[in-house]
């Protein structure tokens, strides 16, 4: 089958859609699919050399903001496609499809990634959208997958899963568990960030204004908290974007530079090395504009417990009480203790790796994910 994958971001840009629609690519492209990728064409820093077993096609918008761009360009390029895979929400491709199915007749797989909340005059613009324009996308596809049951019941979709049940379909986001898999820690890693008789809490996650909602605050307020009462820890923020500047000036103000250090960007094959010489990993995430949480799937493959917020979909991911522990979502006190209670019971905390691990490899491979997503674009006639 001729597949296209739709989607606003995709590496080297770091984040979950553009990730999901990396992997959904390459297992379909392994599967014997001819796929091809479009997606938003942006500014980065050096040359991108697309060496695939799939095409990559990253097209200019007529206008961008953001993570959303309009391309006209998809009312021809997307014609020749058995299915059009379309990984929502992309503001300014997905209306396109919706145009272009109105002329042709499209097969549409739709996978319905997150609400978008937002901020001020964007969450305005949301609040209209998801009212008045999403319905009507959603409308036009054939079958929608959803990350996980619980989030879409507890989403702007959930009418719309209650009056047609049947058009909605559960496959869960993978990770690459041969990349990411339990190893000896990285000491090279303990004296870059001062690590030497300390325990390492990871944050992984992209530090721009579109993932705002990744609770990086948050996270420097526990510190704050915590280091009135321990200094037996290290956190490491790894990610970029355009809000980093303004987490580490609220870090230098607080006086946290000796608890909080910041890798930057770290390219896939190195950042196992993050996660196996962690202690644990937070998410702490503070609305349903997070819906699943890769790097919970990404800290587990590597037997690392995970607290990640109490939020609809990450819930999903992480086993209260057996992967991880789960917080209140923007709850720094909550999040302090959690965090305390992992660095107090080591034993336990093995424990919640090791179980991690075996939940990961019965459920969240990407071969598994392909499969599921082979059989079910077959089945659309």
């Amino acid at each position: 089958m001729k597949i296209a994958e739709l989607t606003s971001t995709f590496p080297p840009y770091k984040a979950g859609m553009g990730n999901v629609a990396y992997y959904n690519a390459w297992s379909l492209a392994t599967l014997g699919h001819q796929v091809t990728v479009f997606t938003l064409k942006g500014k980065h820093p050096f040359e991108i050399v697309d060496e695939y077993p799939f095409a990559v096609e990253r097209l200019r918008p007529w206008f961008k903001y953001g993570n959303a761009g309009i391309l006209p360009q998809l009312f021809y390029k997307l014609t020749p496609f058995d299915i059009i895979h379309l990984h929502y929400p992309f503001f300014g491709g997905a209306e396109i499809v919706y145009f272009l199915d109105k002329f042709k007749d499209l097969k549409i797989v739709l996978t319905y990634h997150m609400d978008v909340v937002g901020r001020g005059l964007l969450a305005k613009f949301f609040h209209w959208h998801k009212n008045y324009i999403a319905p009507r996308i959603l409308d036009r596809a054939d079958r929608v997958i959803v990350t996980s049951l619980d989030y879409a019941r507890h989403s702007y979709i959930k009418p719309l899963l209650e009056v047609d049940p049947d058009k909605f379909v559960e496959i869960p986001c993978g990770v690459n568990h041969l990349l990411f898999k339990p190893r000896l820690a990285d000491k090279s890693l303990y004296q870059k960030y001062d690590l030497y008789g300390k325990k390492m809490i990871l944050f992984v996650g992209a530090l721009d204004k579109a993932h705002y909602f990744k609770g990086v605050n948050v996270l420097i307020q526990t510190v704050k908290n915590l280091a009135q009462n321990r200094h037996d820890f290290r956190v490491v923020i790894v990610g970029e974007g355009d809000l980093k500047d303004s987490y580490q000036s609220l870090v230098k103000n607080m006086g946290l530079g000796k608890y909080i250090h910041f890798a930057g960007f770290v390219p896939d094959n190195l950042l196992p090395q993050f996660y196996n010489t962690a202690d644990m990993l937070v998410l702490p995430s503070v609305d349903k504009s997070e819906a699943f949480g890769i790097v919970s799937l990404e800290a587990m493959a590597s037997g690392v417990p995970v607290i990640a917020a109490d939020l609809p979909g990450v819930r999903s991911v992480v086993d209260k009480k057996k992967t991880g522990l789960l917080v209140k979502p923007g709850n720094v006190d909550n999040l302090s203790n959690m965090i305390s209670f992992i660095l107090d019971n080591p034993r336990l905390a093995k424990e919640y790796g090791r179980a991690g691990r075996e939940k990961v490899l019965a459920k969240y491979s990407w071969d598994k994910i392909g499969y599921q997503l082979d059989n079910l674009f077959r089945s659309i006639k």
